[in-house]
């Protein structure tokens, strides 16, 4: 079925993001192997359970194909037992999320204090503003989809799942989710990718300027003896 097709997709690149936010942090606390160590356990908890709720569901979701003026429409069937698991699951993402994104905050905001107290800023400072603003954005869109995930178990949704309203409300989960997935979860390595390039570009005219500034002192110095 269409829909369970596309639900476990959503699995496998949730886990995709989820190894790029563990390098991030990996990084971030200095590759210490004890947050390594945490992070990775607590990841394979939440993954290994919802892939075993995602089985469930899938049993407990049934589904049709109809032909609709000419064209193919899946229509889902999903009881009440599936929706609850559903919301389960995401609420364990959003428990994973709120984990990952505190201690980024935690560990920035040691950073910002230290290079303050040291009068120090530079690349450093950049590098975890730019890490930071990339992982607020990809968590605020996960907040909103986790939002519209969990509403789903709601009775009034849940009442009619072929309403007008209720449509219209997972088209609105299936566009966040999209944009997070594909859009939002990628910029957590073009954003660092970007500072990179930015990085090297400046080092560079940096470089090239200090080489011609210094050949120029050598030509005065040349002249003026001569």
């Amino acid at each position: 079925m269409c829909d369970v097709a596309r639900g476990w997709t959503g699995e496998v690149v949730e886990v995709i993001l989820g190894v790029i936010v563990i390098a991030r942090l990996y990084a971030m606390y200095q590759r210490s192997r004890k947050v390594l160590v945490f992070l990775v356990v607590i990841f394979l908890a939440v993954r290994i359970a919802n892939a075993v709720m995602a089985a469930i569901i899938t049993v407990l979701t049934s589904g049709e194909e109809i032909v609709l003026s000419g064209t193919y429409q899946c229509m889902i069937s999903y009881t009440r037992d599936a929706l609850f698991l559903i919301s389960m699951t995401w609420i364990r993402d959003t428990v994973w999320e709120v984990l990952a994104l505190c201690l980024a905050v935690w560990v920035a905001v040691k950073h910002f204090h230290e290079l303050r107290r040291y009068s120090t800023s530079g690349i450093i400072g950049d590098c975890f503003t730019v890490l930071m603003r990339t992982h607020v954005s990809y968590f605020a869109s996960f907040l909103a989809i986790s939002c519209f995930q969990i509403g789903l178990f709601s009775p009034t949704i849940s009442a009619d799942l072929y309403s007008l309203d209720t449509q219209i409300y997972f088209a609105l989960a299936q566009i966040f989710q999209f944009v997070h997935m594909f859009v939002l979860g990628p910029r957590l390595i073009l954003g660092v990718r970007e500072y990179h390039a930015e990085l090297v570009a400046n080092s560079g005219t940096t470089s090239a300027m200090t080489s011609i500034a210094f050949q120029e002192r050598v030509h005065v110095s040349t002249s003026s003896s001569v």
